[in-house]
C-alpha cells in the first residue's frame, strides 16, 4: 500500500475536508492514454515516445478513482479482517496511480516544462486529499488495527509481520488514531505543506536557471583550463551569444570557475549568485516558504503527539532521537572545525603571497585550495580529468558489480527514452537471468534539477507469485561532451557516479515479496550505506586503474597519479566536513523547533551558524532558501544521514578489506543481508548479521583525518 501511505507517512500530505472536490471518474478511451494499457516495450518499460503531458491528469484521476474503489472494498468488507484481506489487499491497491506517479516524478525532476509544473501544482492537493481519504478512513483503520492486535497469534512469516507492523504504524503516524477535529486540522496543515514543498522546489529550479555570468573579454578567462573555457563558449553559443563565454549556477560550470578563475571579482560575482539562490527578494524567494514549512511541520508533529518534527521523523530512523543525531555530529564537529581553521590559515598565507591583503573570503577558498593542492601534491582536477571519461567510469562501476556478483549490463537501443541524453541497459545475473533495467542520464539541462540521484520507475516485488523486476534510473549533472572532446569528469564526479550506482544496485538486487518493503524503501540513515560503500571501490588503487584510462591514448592512470590521489585523500577535509556538518546542524535546528512559529529564515540561519562557530571563510553547504533536500524532498531532519551512513559504509568496507575486495563469500553476504533485504527487518539487525557486530565510528574518523 506504499502508493497511498508513503506520501502520507513521509510528507503527511493531507488536505482540507472542504478542499478540492472529489475528482470525477473520467470517461476516457483506453486506447488514447498509454497509462491505461499494458506497456508492450521490452520488460514493460514506459513508452516515453507516446506519453504526452495531456495524459497525466486523466491517468491520475483514474488511478485515484481505482484505488478508492479498492480500499473502499477493504474497509467495507463483511468478512472478519485478516492479513490477506486487509494488509495484503492494501498492498495490492493503487497500481495505476503508482505507475503514473513514478513516470510523472521522473519528468518533473529530469525534464520538466511549464506545462508539467502547472500539472504538478494542480495534482498535489488532489493527491493529498486522496491519500488523506485512505489513511484517515476510520473503518479502514479499524480493520488494520484489528489485524495488528492479533499479530502474535497469526503465525506470520517475518516479512509478513514486518509489513503488518509498517502498515499499522503508517496509519497511526498519519493521524488515523486522532479524533475528527484533529484530523481536520491535520488535513489543513498538510495540504499547505504539499503545495509549499512543490513551490520550494520549483523556485530553486527557477533560481538555478535565472542567472548566468557572461564573459566577453578573453583576458577575463585568466586561469581557466582550456576545457572549461570551451564548455563556456558552447554554453554561450547555445544562448545566442556567439564569441562570448557563459558560466551558470550548475556545478559543472561554476565549480571549475571557483577553482581556477584568477579574476577574484568575477569569482565573487558568481559565488554570491550561487549562495543567494532563493534569497533575492523576487517571486522565487524561498525564505518565507521555508519558514512556513518548518512551522507547519511543528504543528503537525504536535498534533500527532511529538515534541518536534525531528522527534516525529527520527522515530522511524536508526538514530531514533534528535539526541542520537546530535551525539554523532558532536563527535565530528570539533575536530573538523579545528582542521578547517588550520586550512584557512594555510590558504590565507598563500593568498598573501599573491599580494592580496585582507581576509580570505568564501569565493577565495576553492581557488586557493586548488593552488595549495597543486603545490603540496602536484595534483589538480584538470590533471586528472583526461583519465575520467564518463562512459569509461560508468563501465568501471559496471565491472565492479560484475566482479562482486556476476552481474552484466547490456545496452538496449530498442527501449524508448525520455531524452536523447539517456542510455538504457539490461541488467542480468551471471547465468543470463533478467534482473532489471537501468537508465543513465548524466548531463545538465535547464529542464533538470541540479545534483545527482537515483530512483525507480518500477520497484521489485513478488506478490501472488507474480515476479516484478525493477526499472531504475541514475541521474547526474556532469560535464557535457564538446565538439572536440568526450565528457571528461573530475575524480569527485567519478565517486558520485559510483555512489548513485550503489543506490541503483540496492533497488535492482532487492529480493522481497512486498513492493513497499523493497530496495531503497528503508530509513534515510540506512539508505546511503549501499551508495556510499561503492565509492570505496571507485577510489581503490587497483580498481581505479581498470577504468581510469586516458581518453586519447587508452593508457591506465599512472601509479604516480594514483599515489597522489591517495596522499591527497584527506586534503581539504576540514572544509568538506565543516561545510557538510553545518548543513546537518542547520537541518536539525530547523526541525527541533517545538513551537509552530514562522521564523525570520535568514536570522534563524545566522543564529544557527553562530551557535556552532562556523567560520566566515566557509558558507554552509546548503543555505536555507535552496536547501531542497529538507524543504522539497524527503531528507527533513535527515540530512545527517549521509554521515551516519558513512559510519556504516566505512565499517562495512573494512569487512571486504579483511577478506579481499571481491571476496565471493563477503560479497554474497552483503548482497543477501543488505541489498536484497530492503526494509523486511530492522536495518541494524541486517547490518549486524552481515558484519557480526554494530558499526564503529573510528573508520570514518580515520578516513576523514579527524582521528588523532
Amino acid at each position: 500500500m506504499k502508493k497511498a501511505l508513503a506520501l502520507a507517512a513521509a510528507l503527511a500530505a493531507l488536505t482540507l475536508a472542504c478542499g478540492p472536490k472529489e475528482p470525477p471518474t473520467p470517461v476516457i478511451d483506453p486506447n488514447a492514454n498509454p497509462f491505461f494499457s499494458e506497456w508492450t516495450a521490452p520488460f514493460g518499460t514506459p513508452p516515453f515516445d507516446q506519453i504526452k503531458p495531456a495524459h497525466y491528469m486523466p491517468a491520475y484521476e483514474k488511478g485515484m478513482a481505482d484505488q478508492k474503489i479498492e480500499t473502499a472494498a477493504v474497509a467495507g468488507s463483511a468478512e472478519p479482517p485478516t492479513f490477506a484481506n486487509t494488509i495484503e489487499a492494501l498492498e495490492r491497491s493503487g497500481r495505476l496511480l503508482s505507475k503514473v506517479n513514478n513516470v510523472f516524478n521522473l519528468y518533473t525532476n529530469n525534464h520538466t516544462s511549464e506545462e508539467l509544473q502547472k500539472i504538478e501544482q494542480d495534482v498535489a492537493p488532489l493527491l493529498s486529499k486522496h491519500d488523506d481519504d485512505i489513511v484517515l478512513d476510520a473503518k479502514l483503520f479499524a480493520r488494520v488495527k484489528a489485524v495488528f492486535e492479533q499479530r502474535q497469534a497469526l503465525g506470520l512469516a517475518p516479512e509478513q509481520d514486518r509489513l503488518l507492523e509498517r502498515t499499522y504504524k503508517s496509519f497511526v503516524r498519519s493521524g488515523a488514531a486522532l479524533d475528527e477535529a484533529k484530523k481536520a486540522e491535520l488535513r489543513t496543515v498538510n495540504e499547505e505543506l504539499t503545495v509549499l514543498g512543490v513551490k520550494f522546489g520549483q523556485n530553486v529550479l527557477k533560481e538555478d536557471n535565472g542567472f548566468h555570468l557572461v564573459v566577453d573579454k578573453a583576458e577575463d578567462l585568466a586561469g581557466l583550463p582550456e576545457d572549461v573555457a570551451a564548455a563556456a563558449a558552447e554554453a554561450a553559443k547555445a544562448k545566442g551569444l556567439e564569441g562570448k563565454w557563459v558560466f551558470t549556477l550548475h556545478k559543472p560550470s561554476c565549480i571549475p570557475f571557483f577553482q581556477y578563475s584568477a579574476k577574484r571579482e568575477l569569482r565573487e560575482k558568481l559565488f554570491q549568485a550561487f549562495i543567494k539562490r532563493g534569497d533575492n527578494g523576487n517571486e522565487a524567494d524561498n525564505k518565507a516558504v521555508a519558514a512556513k514549512i518548518a512551522a507547519l511541520r511543528v504543528k503537525r508533529a504536535n498534533l500527532l503527539g511529538y515534541k518536534s518534527h525531528a522527534d516525529y521523523v527520527l522515530e522511524e530512523a536508526m538514530a531514533k532521537t534528535p539526541a542520537g543525531v546530535y551525539g554523532l555530529l558532536d563527535q565530528i564537529w570539533p575536530p573538523a572545525l579545528a582542521m578547517a581553521k588550520a586550512e584557512a590559515k594555510e590558504l590565507q598565507a598563500l593568498m598573501a603571497k599573491d599580494g592580496i591583503t585582507g581576509p580570505l573570503r568564501p569565493w577565495d577558498w576553492w581557488y586557493y585550495a586548488e593552488k595549495l593542492k597543486k603545490a603540496k601534491y602536484d595534483l589538480d582536477d584538470e590533471t586528472l580529468r583526461p583519465y575520467f571519461e564518463l562512459k569509461a567510469v560508468r563501465q568501471g562501476a559496471f565491472d565492479t558489480a560484475t566482479k562482486l556478483w556476476g552481474l552484466t549490463f547490456t545496452p538496449r537501443n530498442d527501449i524508448p527514452v525520455y531524452h536523447p541524453d539517456v542510455e538504457v541497459f539490461e541488467v542480468k545475473e551471471a547465468d543470463g537471468t533478467h534482473v532489471g533495467i537501468l537508465y543513465s542520464d548524466y548531463f545538465p539541462r535547464p529542464s533538470k534539477r541540479g545534483g545527482a540521484w537515483s530512483s525507480a520507475i518500477r520497484e521489485q516485488s513478488a506478490l501472488d507469485g507474480r515476479k516484478v523486476s525493477p526499472i531504475v534510473y541514475n541521474v547526474g549533472n556532469f560535464t557535457k561532451p564538446t565538439a572536440e572532446k568526450p565528457s571528461l569528469i573530475t575524480f569527485e564526479e567519478a565517486l558520485t557516479l559510483f555512489h548513485e550506482f550503489g543506490h541503483a544496485l540496492h533497488d535492482l538486487l532487492s529480493d522481497v515479496t512486498y513492493e513497499s518493503l523493497s530496495g531503497t524503501n528503508v530509513p534515510r540513515d540506512f539508505v546511503e550505506l549501499p551508495s556510499q560503500i561503492m565509492e570505496n571501490w571507485a577510489s581503490d588503487s587497483e580498481v581505479i586503474k581498470t577504468y581510469a584510462k586516458h581518453y586519447k591514448t587508452g593508457q591506465p592512470i599512472p601509479q604516480e597519479l594514483v599515489d597522489k590521489i591517495k596522499k591527497a585523500g584527506q586534503f581539504n577535509q576540514g572544509f568538506a566536513t565543516v561545510e557538510y556538518v553545518s548543513a546537518c546542524l542547520l537541518d536539525m535546528d530547523w526541525h527541533t523547533l517545538a513551537k509552530a512559529e514562522e521564523k525570520d529564515a535568514k536570522a534563524f540561519e545566522d543564529a544557527s551558524m553562530k551557535k556552532i562557530g562556523l567560520i566566515p571563510e566557509i558558507v554552509v553547504r546548503y543555505r536555507t532558501p535552496y536547501f531542497s533536500h529538507i524543504f522539497a524532498s524527503g531528507y527533513s531532519a535527515g540530512y545527517y544521514s549521509y554521515i551516519w551512513s558513512e559510519v556504516l559504509d566505512k565499517d562495512a568496507y573494512e569487512a571486504f578489506k579483511e577478506k579481499g575486495l571481491f571476496d565471493p563469500a563477503t560479497a554474497k553476504s552483503y548482497r543477501d543481508n543488505i541489498l536484497a533485504r530492503g526494509n523486511t527487518r530492522e536495518p541494524m539487525e541486517s547490518y549486524k548479521i552481515f558484519r557480526g557486530r554494530e558499526p564503529k565510528v573510528e573508520p570514518l574518523l580515520k578516513a576523514r583525518g579527524l582521528l588523532k
